[in-house]
């Protein structure tokens, strides 16, 4: 890929929105792309980190294992954003692994050069800043979540999230998700059980906020959903 390429894709991203040409420059100069299919790990927990990376298409999994094997998903990333959230300016090995759930093409620096970019481009350092603020208030959010609803609420909290940000808009109130996720992965961001899901998928359908379209996929009436509540 060119750098034209590179910087054009790489403007798409907050970060780099409003950064000039000669301030790009340096930065195309470290990025490399690279596309995974579905099912690859870009790294594993553990793992040294080494890159950052910058999802052009796809989505990719963040998600640990406990002792038995058991998934909790911790966040699944579309384009537009940017992962590990965890490592700038330490050195810490990855804590969690993370997936490709959707073909995906990404964009990739590594760390150690990237954060000497970020040093001598403060007002870059200040909007990756918000974006790491942006997601401790997700954190929270879904924290608040667990503590103060039942797991139905959960369920139909984590759907309109996922809509927000995997979501596609069919009419005015009518969303499918892009992204493909079984009931047990939607019970997994929750630490829920994929029966439960499956039960609250039904009783969404009797309330007619879910329905089925032709090709199979779940259609979402998002006003429906937040009228729940």
């Amino acid at each position: 890929m060119n750098p034209q390429s590179i910087q054009d894709l790489l403007q798409k991203f907050t970060l780099f929105k409003d950064l000039s040409n000669e301030e790009m420059s340096s930065i195309v100069e470290l990025a490399k792309s690279r596309r995974y299919k579905k099912g690859t790990h870009i790294f594993f927990q553990g793992d040294t980190l080494t890159n950052v990376y910058f999802i052009d298409q796809g989505a990719v999994k963040i998600y640990k294992t406990d002792i038995h094997g058991k998934e909790q998903i911790v966040n699944v990333l579309s384009p537009g954003q940017m992962f590990p959230h965890q490592g700038f300016f330490r050195q810490d090995n990855c804590p969690a692994n993370v997936e490709v759930a959707e073909d995906a093409k990404l964009i990739y620096i590594p760390i150690h050069l990237f954060e000497i970019f970020l040093y001598n481009n403060p007002g870059t350092s200040v909007k990756l800043f918000k974006v790491l603020g942006d997601l401790i208030v997700d954190l929270q959010k879904r924290l608040e979540e667990q503590i103060l609803h039942n797991t139905f609420e959960q369920i139909i909290m984590l759907i309109l999230r996922l809509l927000d940000t995997h979501g596609t808009k069919i009419d005015e109130d009518s969303f499918i998700l892009s992204t493909h996720f079984t009931n047990q992965e939607l019970a997994n961001m929750i630490g829920s059980s994929r029966e439960t899901v499956s039960r609250t998928l039904s009783q969404l359908k009797k309330l007619k906020v879910v329905t089925t379209n032709d090709k199979g996929d779940l259609v979402f009436n998002k006003k429906g959903l937040e009228e729940l509540f």
